[in-house]
């Protein structure tokens, strides 16, 4: 099946009397068994499922989706994007071990790789990932794991998977990679090589801004091990939840087409316009698009940032990306408002920059309501 096809026919029907076009929701905290026999014979490995923490119809049927559209062998859902990295870390790497990241990452994986798993005695080294040598550098004896995105957050930097590969095989290290930005429709690193997929699902897997949820793909011995995490943390995925970021999933691919588009359209546009310092937009991501994310830095000296934001009408403030609508955010108070300034100002996050997620409005009403705010802002 092409893409468009498979993005839309991934449910798995259950065999039963009752033969609904769509997964129903298997809203239930655990299952029955009709004999201590049957109870057995799921333990060891006859039955489908016992209690909805460690599995449930509707939690295995978007694994198993994304799994699909990524070309993976299987999959597991969680109950968030941060949930998804953090069991996925923690399937390989333990007290002692050491994680290698890209500096430049979403602000709460940050925080998480430096801060939480540090508690737990896993250490970390955040470096560019633009050349193979300071990733090297950073490889210690006791390195488990190389971590990315696929596009980067906030400057949507394309990432090298090719030589995330070449290091991770070379050092023996699991590599990681966040695909949330790029969806499986523009960008499939389990073909290069990469190990373990990860999506916030709360972003374009869902769709719609009303599920949070995460996913891991990847290969069916290291997903066993991710899920055996899962259960243990409880970081599962409830039936519902589960059920909306399917319903979703299957708009996927033409949402990304008409959002990849407005996002190149509009991202012309503002490059065109004074007052806008910089664009960063990615050009090499797909033959198909280059995401909906786009990333702009105003002046903060000669533009008033607030009356910025307040002047952008019916485009939303909101600490999140992906739904239908365009939004924008402000990285330096929500996703990296964490991180010292230090870290801050090497990563060249001001109070001028501001995250746009794309919608699938008409692109010129999207441009002309960015022109018109800045326009207002000035000083």
């Amino acid at each position: 099946m092409k893409f468009h096809t498979k993005n839309v026919h991934f449910s798995k029907k259950k065999e039963d009397t009752i033969h609904s076009k769509v997964t129903p929701i298997y809203q239930t905290s655990a299952f029955s068994f009709k004999s201590l026999q049957e109870l057995e014979a799921y333990y060891e490995g006859e039955g489908n499922y016992l209690y909805s923490r460690v599995g449930n119809p509707n939690t295995d049927e978007l694994g198993r989706a994304v799994a699909s559209l990524e070309g993976a062998e299987a999959g597991v859902a969680t109950s968030s994007g941060l949930s998804a990295v953090l069991v996925s870390i923690l399937a390989v790497a333990k007290t002692g071990d050491h994680v290698i990241a890209n500096d430049d990452l979403y602000g709460g994986t940050f925080q998480l790789i430096a801060k939480e798993l540090k508690e737990v005695g896993i250490e970390s080294s955040f470096v560019s990932f633009a050349n193979r040598e300071t990733i090297v550098e950073a490889i210690k004896p006791n390195t488990k794991v190389i971590y990315s995105e696929s596009v980067t957050n906030p400057f949507l930097r394309v990432e090298d998977l090719e030589q995330i590969v070449d290091v991770a095989k070379e050092y023996k290290l699991v590599s990681m990679i966040d695909n949330t930005f790029a969806t499986p429709f523009l960008c499939k690193p389990l073909e290069t090589g990469i190990d373990l997929v990860i999506h916030s699902a709360t972003k374009y897997i869902g769709g719609h801004s009303d599920v949070t949820a995460g996913v891991v793909v990847g290969s069916q011995d290291l997903i066993t091990k991710v899920n055996q995490k899962l259960g243990n943390l409880g970081a599962n995925l409830s039936p519902f939840e589960s059920w909306l970021a399917c319903r979703g999933l299957k708009t996927l691919s033409i949402r990304m087409e008409k959002q990849s588009s407005n996002a190149a359209k509009v991202a012309e546009g503002l490059v065109k316009l004074t007052g806008v310092k910089k664009v960063f937009y990615p050009s090499n991501l797909s033959s198909k698009g280059n995401g909906a994310m786009v990333t702009i830095e105003l002046d903060e000296h000669q533009y008033n940032i607030e009356q910025f934001i307040t002047s952008l009408s019916w485009i939303k403030l909101v600490p999140t990306l992906a739904g239908v609508e365009t939004t924008v955010s402000y990285p330096i108070a929500t996703s990296h408002r964490a991180l010292d300034k230090e870290t801050l100002d090497a990563l060249g996050i001001t109070r001028g920059l501001i995250r746009i997620s794309i919608g699938i409005e008409d692109e010129q009403d999207i441009l002309d309501t960015f022109t018109e705010a800045i326009s207002e802002s000035k000083n």
